[in-house]
């Protein structure tokens, strides 16, 4: 069974209603089992892959999300494309709880996950360029669908992943503000990276769903649920539409991705 589109759903989207003629398929790759079964529907006569980020009950914390696993797994499937809807903490006043920020840079703050397909048993070192880590057509595909659907969203963002589980403290947040990061959060990295690798075009629509704590107010599980469940409606409408409008072929760059990048 193959995919052209796929979405690895964050907090809040662990849910394969959003398409239909719904069929599961658990897939073995050399990495691993990915996050959990991957479902395969359609939107709008296209076929359409739906791995759950976390797992389907969100029991897989952000450093031990199987990510080589997830994305060799949409790879197999045949999936050129990922969308990969998130929530983010808001480092900025102006972006504010419910708007969809469209990352196009990120900052890493991660320390303990394997960032490539290529490593000393592959006998590889891929040094993959990931200047603009977004794929710019479909980018441009879903901000343009965002603005005619007249939803709240910002064009830029830069994302700063932490290793999390836990939240910030109230230095890191300000520090962050201080080096230009514009939201935060814990999945985006190695997740981009490798679909970089995979030569599968990627980009993120990540929901703002609290301010961090450079404000002073504690961040809670029960408000970011609170704004997601408020806002899911809104990210389901953006994929559905960005799927529908999406081209069968890729013009840009991203299927390209390796040449050049093996020392």
């Amino acid at each position: 069974m193959q995919a052209e589109i796929g979405i690895i759903g964050g907090t809040g989207l662990d849910d394969p209603k959003l398409f239909n003629n719904i069929k599961e398929v658990a897939i073995d790759t050399p990495y691993g089992k990915p996050s959990d079964v991957i479902a395969i529907g359609e939107i709008g006569g296209k076929t359409v892959a739906f791995l759950p980020r976390h797992g389907k009950k969100h029991t897989i914390r952000p450093t031990d999300i199987p990510v080589r696993a997830n994305i060799y797994a949409l790879k197999q499937l045949g999936v050129k494309r990922v969308l990969a809807p998130s929530t983010v903490g808001s480092l900025r006043e102006e972006y504010m709880p419910g708007d969809i920020v469209f990352v196009d840079q990120f900052i890493d703050r991660t320390t303990r996950r394997e960032q490539s397909f290529y490593t000393q048993i592959e006998g590889k070192v891929c040094h993959i360029g990931v200047a603009e880590p977004m794929c710019p057509e479909l980018r441009k595909t879903v901000i343009d669908i965002t603005k005619n659907l007249g939803i709240k969203m910002h064009e830029t963002g830069t994302y700063v992943c932490i290793e999390g589980p836990r939240f910030s403290t109230k230095a890191e947040s300000k520090m962050y503000r201080g080096w230009g990061a514009d939201i935060v959060g814990m999945t985006l990295v190695p997740e981009c990276i490798l679909a970089r690798e995979a030569e599968i075009c990627y980009t993120s629509i990540s929901t703002v769903t609290d301010y961090d704590v450079w404000k002073d107010h504690p961040v809670s599980i029960d408000d970011i649920v609170t704004v997601m469940r408020a806002n899911i409606e809104n990210v389901k409408k953006i994929i559905a539409e960005t799927v529908k409008a999406t081209p069968m072929q890729q013009s840009c760059n991203c299927k390209n991705a390796l040449e050049g990048a093996f020392a």
